[in-house]
């Protein structure tokens, strides 16, 4: 993790340097449309630079040189680099946005949960059939906004141009348009569609007071989607407090509520039910969404106004940017399609085991994917913003990469914040999951739940494959590598992991006939297994990509 390492740094480019900031990804034909001198430049630092890199920075140094940055991208007036911009710009600086950003999310998850056991511990699986309604909107948010990394994030950003700087927020504002457009045409079609998937999802004796909770919840897709372009675009543009702003609204704002009148100290003379707990997870994700846009808004402003770029010139709609981003997007949108409809047929047959064992699958499901994996997304989201920076800048010193080999180091090169992301995960998570083994799964699903019977079998559940974790873990960074640089490679690993592993489970535990006894005898399998066999086609995969990256030679410089 502390090995040195090359410092690679790039010139900044003037105007007439400027290169399509959306173009990472696409064919040679856009790379061949920068100029030879820029990519000459680049590519002289990139291979002939041997001092030790600044393991904080995507470059020798992001943020300028003796106090210094630079104005439409060429040194000018100096003007002083705060504390903050270094922050953000830098790997361990950013870690610490998305750890207290994703932090708080957990907590307001949790606690959204906790009051539902206080009110009646029987509806916690209402909550959870929001969660596997909200897969379809997952898809959503997992299609053109995981494009940001390899198109808004690609390069320095703290070198831009003009021309650059608006590339980027062309891009960016584009997606904010088009996910909030999608939001709200399923959050419509969410208002219709309640009733058949309560029936699908939840157990007999919550069903009619579930149809009413997931109906007042249909228009937080809208602010979900919003929230997560937000959130990924903001990353990839090197500013994580954006999302840490959104969740601390969030969080503060349901405390306050939730306190107020849903908590044991609630105000006299108002019952609260689960319906109420749904109308302020809809007030607080719209607070939040609504916060973070108009914070980056504000952001925008500034950065404009400092680069000389007139606000009238970015457009909130730019079919050359949606183009841009559909391009790696169409790739993840398939893969979160593939997923997570595996993913719901499986959850299916849990539901069917009964109240009990569909409750402890939620509380179980609260529990690894809430707090003790907060490091894992918070390393996740960070090491995506700084391979996809390396990855822009290799192809922006490369123009040629397409047809001519990668060299071992400029593959170290891109590689690194994925696998320094990979040892934090390890160190951290180890000790994480063997204490809550050990001690605190079965208190912890108590607390959530209100149930012993609950408790109990979430511990079981969770002691059973807690190891598997580990292999997300890792798995989690890795895949970080093909995410923010070619997404197609990407999916290639969730088709192989999804249709000869998970899908041949879905269809197989039907016709097994498994009983609520006998059900975690073989979900354990299903859900855990995934975990170590992903962990392991990742690897390979990973591996083909450096190699295809290589052009297939492995002794060469």
């Amino acid at each position: 993790m502390g090995s040195p390492m090359h410092h690679y740094t790039l010139l900044p480019l003037t105007e007439t340097d400027s290169f399509p900031i959306g173009s990472s990804t696409s064919a040679s034909g856009a790379h061949a449309s920068r100029t030879t001198t820029a990519s000459t430049r680049a590519r002289m630092l990139l291979d002939n630079s041997t001092t030790k890199a600044d393991p904080d920075s995507p470059t020798k140094d992001p943020i300028g040189h003796d106090e210094e940055e630079y104005v439409d991208g060429v040194r000018g007036r100096p003007l002083k680099a705060t504390g903050l911009n270094r922050l953000r710009a830098s790997y361990h600086g950013a870690l610490a946005f998305n750890l207290a950003a994703f932090i708080i999310l957990a907590i307001y998850s949790t606690l959204s949960k906790l009051w539902v056991a206080n009110i009646d511990s029987s509806l916690v699986s209402t909550v959870d059939a929001y969660t596997y309604f909200s897969c379809v909107v997952e898809v959503l948010n997992e299609g053109l906004p995981r494009a940001a990394w390899s198109t808004i994030g690609a390069g320095d950003t703290t070198l831009d141009t003009a021309v650059q700087l608006t590339e980027r927020l062309s891009l960016t504002y584009t997606l904010i348009s088009i996910q909030s457009i999608f939001g709200f045409v399923l959050s419509i079609i969410f208002l219709f569609a309640a009733p058949g998937f309560v029936a699908a999802y939840v157990p007999g004796e919550t069903r009619a007071v579930s149809v009413k909770f997931i109906r007042i919840l249909a228009f937080d897709a809208l602010a979900s989607t919003v929230n997560t372009a937000v959130s990924l675009g903001t990353r990839a543009l090197d500013k994580p407090d954006v999302p840490l702003l959104m969740s601390s609204v969030q969080t503060v704002i349901q405390i306050v509520l939730e306190l107020a009148l849903v908590s044991t100290v609630h105000v006299k003379g108002f019952t609260p039910t689960i319906h109420t707990v749904a109308i302020i997870k809809l007030v607080c994700d719209l607070a939040g969404a609504f916060a973070g846009l108009v914070y980056f808004l504000f952001l925008v402003k500034r950065t404009t106004r400092v680069h000389s770029v007139a606000m009238r010139s970015i457009k909130w709609f730019s079919p050359c940017a949606l183009k841009t981003l559909v391009r790696p997007g169409r790739w993840t949108f398939a893969e979160s399609a593939i997923r997570n409809a595996i993913y719901l047929w499986q959850i299916h047959g849990v539901v069917s085991m009964g109240q009990a064992y569909a409750t402890a699958w939620g509380v179980f499901s609260t529990i690894r994917w809430g707090i003790i994996m907060v490091p894992v997304y918070a390393l996740e989201a960070t090491s995506n913003a700084f391979v996809g920076h390396r990855w822009g800048i290799f192809q922006q010193s490369n123009p040629g990469w397409e047809s001519s080999p990668a060299s071992w180091s400029q593959i170290k090169f891109i590689v690194t914040p994925a696998l320094r992301s990979v040892g934090i995960a390890l160190f951290v998570e180890i000790p994480l999951l063997v204490a809550l083994s050990l001690r605190g799964a079965e208190p912890f699903a108590k607390y959530l739940s209100n149930s012993d019977e609950v408790a109990k079998i979430t511990a079981m559940m969770w002691r059973s494959i807690d190891w598997c974790y580990i292999c997300y873990a890792v798995s989690t960074q890795l895949a970080t590598i093909l995410l923010a640089t070619q997404t197609e490679w990407y999916l290639y690993q969730s088709l192989i992991s999804n249709i000869f592993y998970a899908l041949p489970w879905a269809i197989a535990l039907p016709r097994i006939g498994i009983t609520p006894d006998t059900a975690w005898t073989y979900h354990k399998w299903v859900f855990g297994g995934s975990l170590v066999v992903s962990l392991g086609i990742i690897l390979a995969i990973d591996a083909l990509w450096i190699m295809r990256l290589r052009k297939w030679k492995i002794r060469s410089a």
